[in-house]
């Protein structure tokens, strides 16, 4: 089976993005995996501090290494937004493939100093582990917000970008390039959706020459999604869209069977809700490669 480097190049290469999905719990495990398994197309799946808290790090490293070998799929696992150094060797230390590592709201020099502190630390445990680093703040939360908060409007610039992997040795690079975590109460609705700056990614691949992440990627225009990962987005981040498919899917199941009590009977519901929406997401982000190369 491919590594997940591997697995980037070939996205890159083919100007297409690998879908990556939180998870919580073995009902967005399931939905995510499934969907991909029906595509045959890789997949990435996140757990973010609380998400590892909740689930177990060791845990979720072995349920998301025991699809892979039952079914021979290239699934991998992700430690997204970890701000700690201790965090992130705990990750590196149950096996996952990449680990995030976040200290975007701090100083740009505390930043750096901090992630390339990371990779070194991450790298000696594993050298396969890709290591990503933000810069540029774009809020925080998977959450239905009021107003897109005022950090969201720091976009990063070419040359920070590569000044900062230049100083850190990350393998990947999160920008802030008019992305957004959680979704505006208009976007719900269908009433609203963000925008990226697809020429600012460009550049921003470009003067950095590493894979890129687009985080926030929930509530996003689906042309401005196909135009960013044939600007160089390689991974595109999804989750408060599939939170929000998760409780309706659940709230849709319980008020059809009203007096069931066994979860495997009510659970399906928000399984179907969630891979529905991945495997929309999976299938956009494949198709990018159709896009006309000069868009």
């Amino acid at each position: 089976m491919k590594t997940l480097p591997q697995v980037l190049k070939d996205a890159e290469r083919n100007g297409t993005a690998v879908g990556h999905f939180n998870i919580s719990d073995l009902v967005f495990l399931k939905a995510v995996s499934e969907a991909a398994r029906e595509l045959n197309v890789p997949v990435l799946v996140g757990v973010s501090e609380g998400e590892r808290e909740f689930m177990g790090v060791r845990q979720a490293a072995a349920a998301v290494k025991s699809i892979r070998e039952e079914f021979g799929h290239p699934i991998f696992l992700n430690a997204d937004h970890t701000h700690s150094l201790p965090k992130a060797l705990e990750a590196a230390q149950a096996g996952f493939d990449e680990i995030v590592f976040d200290a975007s709201t701090l100083p740009l020099a505390e930043n750096v100093s901090l992630t390339r502190k990371a990779v070194e630390a991450i790298k000696s445990i594993n050298p396969s582990i890709l290591v990503e680093g933000e810069i540029g703040d774009i809020g925080s939360g998977s959450e239905i917000h009021d107003q897109a908060p005022e950090t969201a409007r720091n976009l990063t610039t070419p040359l920070e970008a590569k000044q900062f992997v230049d100083a850190t040795g990350i393998d990947v690079l999160a920008p802030a390039v008019g992305n957004m975590h959680g979704l505006l109460r208009a976007m719900v609705s269908g009433g609203a959706q963000k925008r990226l700056d697809i020429q600012r990614i460009r550049e921003i691949k470009q003067a950095a020459g590493v894979f890129m992440t687009l985080h926030g990627g929930s509530g996003t225009n689906d042309d401005d999604l196909r135009k960013a990962i044939h600007a160089g987005m390689t991974i595109v981040h999804i989750n408060t869209e599939i939170r929000l498919a998760w409780r309706r899917g659940l709230e849709d199941a319980l008020a059809s069977h009203p007096g069931e009590l066994v979860p495997y009977k009510i659970l399906p519901g928000a399984v179907d809700a969630v891979r529905t929406v991945a495997r929309s997401r999976l299938q956009l982000f494949t198709s990018a490669r159709k896009l006309d190369a000069g868009a």
